[in-house]
């Protein structure tokens, strides 16, 4: 299952999975929604300013507890919709299914 024609497979979110964006030194913070995920990116629709956004790397948060997370880059806005790719350090991959699952569970 490919989405607009990106590399990777990407998982289309059925249902509306509530995630947060939040500056790497935690200074913002903006509500969003999770559109679809792959291994390496997503795209978001966030709320309020995307502004904040142009510090180019943040924190997706998919849980209320924020023990689950990636650390981001911008790659694209358009209008309240943005395009992150994920950072890997010297981290596991996480399967774009296992990131559905664990946005789901919360």
């Amino acid at each position: 299952m490919r989405f607009d024609g990106r590399k990777d497979t990407r998982v289309k979110m059925e249902h509306l999975q509530p995630v947060n964006l939040m500056g790497s030194d935690g200074t913002w913070r903006r509500s969003g929604v999770l559109l679809d995920v792959s291994q390496t990116g997503a795209k978001l629709e966030v709320e309020g300013t995307l502004d904040v956004l142009q510090a180019k790397e943040f924190f997706l948060v998919l849980s209320s507890t924020g023990l689950a997370y990636r650390r981001c880059e911008l790659v694209w806005i358009d209008g309240t919709m943005a395009g992150v790719h994920f950072i890997n350090g010297n981290s596991k991959k996480k399967s774009a299914s296992a990131m559905a699952a664990a946005a789901q569970s919360r």
